[in-house]
């Protein structure tokens, strides 16, 4: 298995979503609210907004938390200013990475950010140094439940860019701007993703083993254990007998 959907899975093997659910609460609210400060409250016309909506409300999210959210950044309740950003670098084996962060305090994100990838046989680099490397595209998942037909007719359709096999997942890619009309189109023929999100996908990956490998997996652990930090990108591959061995 590789591609983006490798992170998604370790993190579902380690059970560390449920055990974090506070933690995507935090981060999806920043995203709301800073979706509606910059592209105002209204989801039909925020098309920003309404995917973090959508991915908030896929978590469980109470409604009043997330009207609240939206209030807060459309002024109508105080709320933080945040600023948003990305960080550059490279983890262990020469992985590429790419860090998006929302901060009331950058110097204590940087600080923070930066003591993560030191730690972990990484560096940061300058804005650009990987961001070549990756392209933002939409993605839904599906569990291979599904008929894999089913999906990728329903899909093209509805002009997707790509349907692939992973082996243990089906995933869906499409450009950012048509994201929600392939995924409405999904819905409708009957089909229930697992994920559907805006991301970074890496046009190539780097195999990491051993010491890289275990290295690798706990700096995603702690960038994304950061409450500051919103999405951690890589472009590692790592096989499944270096999963166990690095999860012990």
């Amino acid at each position: 298995m590789a591609g983006h959907s490798k992170w998604a899975n370790i993190k579902h093997r380690k059970g560390a979503q449920d055990a974090k659910r506070g933690k995507i609460f935090t981060k999806l609210i920043k995203e709301i609210t800073v979706a509606a400060k910059i592209g105002g409250g209204d989801l039909d016309a925020n098309a920003r907004l309404r995917t973090a909506v959508d991915k908030a409300k896929s978590e469980n999210m109470p409604k009043d938390t997330i009207d609240r959210a939206i209030k807060k950044g459309t002024g109508d309740l105080d709320g933080v200013n945040y600023e948003e950003g990305t960080f550059e670098g490279y983890g262990p084996g020469g992985v590429a990475v790419i860090v998006e962060f929302m901060t009331d305090n950058r110097v204590r994100t940087v600080a923070d950010v930066r003591h993560i990838f030191t730690k972990h046989n990484g560096n940061l680099g300058v804005s650009g140094s990987v961001a070549f490397l990756f392209d933002r595209k939409g993605l839904l998942s599906f569990s291979t439940d599904n008929d894999f037909d089913t999906i990728f007719e329903a899909a093209l359709e509805a002009g997707a860019e790509d349907v692939k096999d992973e082996g243990d997942v089906y995933e869906v890619i499409t450009d950012p701007l048509n994201f929600i009309e392939v995924r409405e189109a999904i819905e409708a023929a009957g089909l229930k993703w697992e994920t559907a999100e805006i991301t970074m996908l890496p046009q190539t990956m780097v195999q990491l083993e051993g010491k890289h490998a275990e290295q690798m997996l706990k700096m995603m652990d702690k960038l994304e254990d950061n409450d500051d930090v919103q999405n951690v990108y890589a472009n590692f591959d790592i096989s499944d007998d270096d999963i166990e061995l690095a999860m012990g």
